[in-house]
């Protein structure tokens, strides 16, 4: 009987350890699509500032262009 109630013991140190993780990292949010897990994501990571200053000159860069993507390759 000793290694059963041992085994009794340790599983309820495992379910007490998995309930005290549940409740430090909050609600648990199931997503359908991984696509939907990313957006989740996104929204809760702030973007390093170093590379939001990259993304901004990027853009910058895109909208100063004059000439479509169309009239760049065909050359019209």
């Amino acid at each position: 009987m000793k290694p059963h109630t041992k085994l009794n013991s340790q599983q309820e140190q495992e379910q007490q350890h998995s309930a005290q993780e549940q409740t430090q990292e909050g609600t648990v949010h199931e997503f359908a699509t991984a696509d939907e897990m990313l957006r989740h994501d996104a929204m809760r990571t702030p973007v390093p500032p170093t590379i939001a200053h990259r993304l901004q000159e990027s853009l910058e860069k895109i909208e100063t262009s004059s000439r479509s993507l169309w009239q760049r390759l065909f050359g019209s």
